[in-house]
């Protein structure tokens, strides 16, 4: 399918989250469950109310599909975009799947989700551009963090605050706030 069909197809099927890979394989993503969707909507409000406060830059919720560089469409719990390369895209392509990858992105590990398959789409992040990124494993209560050219840093323990580094600069995100 080209990306406007895709587009459409998605549009047509809503609302099944599709997704699609750099080869063109179409991919359903499950709903979370209740707990899941609460905490996701912690997080995204986190880094919503930084960014009102800092103007920085667009925040994005979890139906939001983006056009990576390799050619796949994917979504992930929380994105954010650097105002300068947000408004550089033209409005038409906001409209759709915008061709651009996120500089921050948040992918909360729940029950449906395969946890392997969540690192793939965190390292297929950071070979596209992604400068930050956070794997929240809540069963384990672990976080893998993801920055360009390092070592995945392992966080392994839910009493501590992540920084949002030179990304988001002075965000913090408290993780005892996943253990309410």
């Amino acid at each position: 399918m080209t990306d406007d069909e895709f587009f459409a197809f998605c549009r047509a099927n809503d609302p099944i989250e599709l997704e699609r890979d750099k080869f063109g394989n179409i991919i359903i993503v499950s709903p979370t469950g209740s707990k899941t969707g609460n905490i996701n909507l912690t997080l995204a409000s986190r880094v919503f109310l930084w960014n009102e406060e800092t103007n920085a830059g667009y925040a994005f919720d979890s139906s939001t599909g983006f056009k990576l560089p390799n050619g796949a469409t994917r979504s992930t719990n929380v994105a954010w975009i650097q105002k300068d390369r947000w408004e550089a895209i033209s409005e038409d392509q906001q409209e759709k799947f915008a061709p651009v990858c996120s500089d921050f992105i948040i992918e909360l590990h729940s029950a449906s989700d395969d946890l392997t398959y969540l690192q793939d789409k965190l390292e297929e992040y950071r070979e596209n551009g992604c400068r930050l990124g956070w794997l929240i494993d809540r069963k384990t209560q672990q976080v893998f963090i993801y920055r360009p050219q390092q070592p995945v840093e392992t966080i392994s323990s839910f009493s501590q605050t992540l920084s949002g580094d030179d990304v988001l600069p002075s965000f913090a995100f408290d993780l005892a706030l996943l253990t309410r």
